[in-house]
């Protein structure tokens, strides 16, 4: 049998005389052969085989090039159901395609009947009756019983419990086989959907790219059936010319359709609403879907962003053409990422190597330690037995001494024999205290030795809860930034800690960068220090008046692992002043007792003021104590912050210049009325409208958990009394304080040293040294803030050495 286009081959007995002339050759593979003329030169002949040599290749490459792209085109044509070319794809809600038959057989599988509707109108093909289908146009291949199984097993798009007519529409769901997940299809199923034409001619075209058949036949033709010259959409098929003409006579409404070329995929002319079978016209941005004029003004997109189709088609394809754009120009790069990619999995597959040689040699480590913890154990039990058995087998023949006639009984039968008293009484001490033991033995028999091994038992659960659990280490969580610890002072000191049940961390990386800065085009810029043990450190040389946003994130042998949540921290608006209480001048012992490391005070008035009165059992009079910091500003600008007890009774915290300090408290009498007020600083502005001058004094009243803001105190700070701007207010005390001086402005602001939100701002007569004071009036305690760099943490420095992401 022969094979179409190829050549049969005879044996002949006998060489044919007359042998078929040898094909001509090209002049090139003549030279490339070594045949030429008579007189051509080497030279020549190497010239026309190089050039020769150098066509052959480029042809082959690009033939290579274009086979390679075509299958690689090829994928992406695939039906991900039936994995076929697509024919009648639809376009699901989730934007993947899927052909319709396949979508039909889905959805019976999962037991929806009649959502299979054709989603678009279009006429009935002559073709389409079984007594004229073409013999060419054979049945649509299915999708396999045991893929839709698989797809199905999967877990997608089954919903059991679901009734035909219930009260409220049916919900038809459709298991996407490209991104496994359910998409609702509405009440109309597949016939609510689009196709996807521009697929379809996609398909079209790549098969008439890659096909090598003939031409396509006419689909009405009885056989023989001629070869198809024209096509019909309206009609579906393929005619030759004669059968166009018999199925589209002269002067009936067939007769108006257009012929196209032939195909074997017809398509409708544009696509319609599923709905209003009117030509779409309108793209919904909000909903991302064709409508048409119908739809338009429907209440299902009320208050959409809805575009012609036309702006729709401009946008995307400016879109598209741009991105195609960038690709194509950046080819290189594209194959740089693939020879990256490449040597990745090389390096992936060494690793995966090394991974499982090194679980191996420690599983096998672990299985030597247990063979070995298995020989000690049993040698242990083997002593064991053999000690008992020894002491068992020693009181057996202890025993077995005391039988008639033999052993200790026999010998002391004998010895009763004796009739020589002196040798009696000489032989029978020594065998009588034998047979006294022997009388006691046996009236308290027990066993020398226990035969149970009860001891020697093994409680492996937790071991092998242990080795149930044994798994690869994985990374650490992410931290836990601890809020309450984490402040910042004249240094930033970061606290965090790993959530319960986290792998352990060996070490951890800080990330910090400053928000108040402009953004630096390209991704941001962090500042990074690695490796920190412990779970703290300090940040040194922060910028003040600035707004940092910290994250951790722990690293173990398996990798790094997530960061935690930023956290946004203030630091102080001016350089942090360092100073001690000084309790050498103002103060009374009696009265203020000064910590040891004289950062903290307290008022205990106690008895000597209730002596003081001038009878015992009424009221007295308060006296004012005064305490000053050890350090004077003379110039810049200073903070410090200090926390209040909620409980003291009065307390002013505030600045003053030192000469007028120590004038005013030290000239006080000891014992004052509550109305004596030696402050004529800012804390109730009473005094602003008679002294234009700064005052040398400027406190901020505590009472009671309360901060008391007089009326020009409660205006300047932009708060609103009871009564108006007018009247005084009180605001709850924050956890800290922060004092801030501007020596050069004359001014002095009090802030919530947490969330830095000012309270209050005032003037002050700078023209002299200017210390911090405390007042006490009643009972009350002062803690300076301490610097964060005397607390022993790991320090880390932000400066030019930091890394840079």
């Amino acid at each position: 049998m022969l094979v179409p286009g190829a050549c049969a081959v005879t044996s002949h007995p006998h060489p044919s005389p007359h042998p078929h002339p040898a094909p001509a050759l090209s002049p090139g593979f003549a030279a490339a052969a070594g045949i030429g003329h008579p007189g051509a030169g080497g030279h020549a002949r190497a010239m026309a085989e190089g050039e020769d040599m150098q066509t052959f290749t480029s042809i082959m490459d690009a033939l290579v090039r274009i086979s390679t792209s075509m299958k690689n085109m090829e994928k992406e044509l695939l039906c991900p159901v039936c994995q076929e070319m697509y024919k009648q794809p639809l376009v699901l809600p989730c934007t993947h395609n899927v052909c319709q038959a396949c979508a039909r057989e889905v959805l019976g599988q999962q037991g929806y009947i009649g959502h299979g509707g054709d989603p678009s109108s279009e006429p009935t093909s002559p073709a389409s009756t079984p007594s004229t289908r073409s013999p060419r146009l054979s049945r649509r291949t299915l999708p396999k019983p045991d893929r839709l199984d698989r797809l199905l097993k999967s877990g997608f798009g089954t919903y059991p419990g679901r009734k035909r007519g219930a009260l409220h529409p049916q919900v038809i769901m459709f298991p996407c086989p490209a991104c496994q997940g359910d998409v609702e299809l509405g009440e109309r199923g597949l016939a609510g959907l689009f196709r996807n034409l521009t697929l379809e001619r996609v398909v079209e075209r790549y098969r008439q790219s890659v096909s090598v058949g003939g031409a396509i036949l006419c689909q009405l033709c009885k056989p023989p059936q001629l070869e198809a010259t024209k096509g019909c959409t309206e009609c579906r098929a393929t005619f030759c010319n004669e059968c166009f003409k018999l199925f589209h006579p002269w002067g009936t409404q067939k007769a108006q359709h257009e012929p196209t070329l032939p195909t074997l995929s017809f398509r409708p002319k544009g696509l319609m609403c599923p709905d209003h079978k009117e030509e779409v016209t309108h793209y919904c941005k909000t909903c991302q879907r064709l409508v048409c004029q119908l739809c338009r003004v429907r209440r299902t997109h009320s208050g959409h962003k809805i575009t012609p189709v036309v702006s729709a088609y401009q946008a995307l394809k400016d879109k598209l053409t741009k991105s195609l754009t960038y690709i194509l120009g950046n080819q290189d790069t594209v194959q740089t990422q693939i020879c990256e990619l490449e040597e990745t999995v090389r390096h992936t597959e060494v690793s995966g190597q090394q991974a499982k040689e090194e679980v191996s040699q420690l599983v096998r480590g672990l299985g030597a330690v247990l063979e070995e913890k298995r020989a000690s154990l049993l040698q242990a039990i083997e002593e064991c037995q053999q000690e008992r058995l020894a002491r068992l087998s020693a009181q057996i023949q202890e025993h077995r001494s005391l039988l008639d006639g033999s052993g200790l009984v026999g010998y002391a039968q004998e010895v009763l024999k004796e009739t020589d008293q002196p040798c009696f009484v000489q032989a029978a001490k020594q065998l009588h205290n034998r047979i006294a033991r022997a009388t006691e033995a046996l009236q308290t028999f027990r066993p020398a030795a226990s035969s149970s091994f009860r001891h020697c038992q093994l409680d492996v659960g937790r071991e092998m809860k242990l080795l149930t659990e044994l798994n690869f280490l994985r990374v650490p969580e992410a931290p836990v930034i601890d809020t309450q610890r984490t402040f910042a002072y004249d240094q930033i000191f970061l606290c965090w800690r790993l959530p319960p049940h986290s792998p352990p961390a060996w070490h951890y990386t800080i990330e910090f960068r400053r928000t108040d800065v402009p953004a630096q085009p390209g991704p941001t810029r962090w500042q990074r220090r690695e490796e920190v043990r412990g779970t703290s450190a300090l940040l040194e040389n922060p910028d003040t008046g600035s707004v940092y946003v910290l994250r951790v994130r722990g690293c173990n042998k398996a990798g790094y692992g997530e960061y935690s949540e930023d956290v946004h921290l203030h630091t102080p608006p001016a350089p942090v002043l360092h100073f001690f209480l000084d309790g050498r001048w103002g103060t009374s012992r009696e009265r203020l007792a000064i910590s040891k490391d004289q950062r903290a005070v307290r008022s205990v008035p106690g008895l000597p003021l209730l002596l003081a009165a001038e009878r015992l059992l009424t009221g007295c009079h308060l006296s004012v104590d005064v305490v000053l910091g050890d350090v004077a500003v003379t110039q810049g600008r200073s903070y410090w912050a200090c926390a209040v007890d909620p409980a003291s009774y009065l307390v002013k915290v505030g600045v003053g210049l030192e000469s007028k300090l120590q004038e005013s408290f030290q000239g006080a009498p000891d014992v004052i009325s509550p109305r004596y007020d030696p402050d004529s600083g800012h804390d109730s502005g009473a005094e602003d409208a008679t002294v234009e001058a700064s005052p040398p004094f400027a406190f901020l009243t505590i009472g009671m958990g309360k901060i008391l803001l007089g009326a020009g105190a409660s205006a300047n700070a932009g708060l609103t009394g009871r009564d108006g701007p007018a009247a005084s207010c009180t605001v709850p005390l924050p956890p800290r304080l922060g004092i801030c001086l501007d020596y050069e402005r004359g001014r002095v602001s009090f802030l919530d040293a947490v969330s830095f939100r000012g309270l209050l701002e005032c003037p002050l007569d700078c023209s002299g040294p200017v210390c911090p004071a405390f007042c006490f009036i009643g009972g009350g305690a002062v803690q300076l803030q301490e610097p964060v760099g005397t607390k022993p943490e790991r320090k880390v420095t932000i400066g030019g050495f930091a890394k840079l992401d």
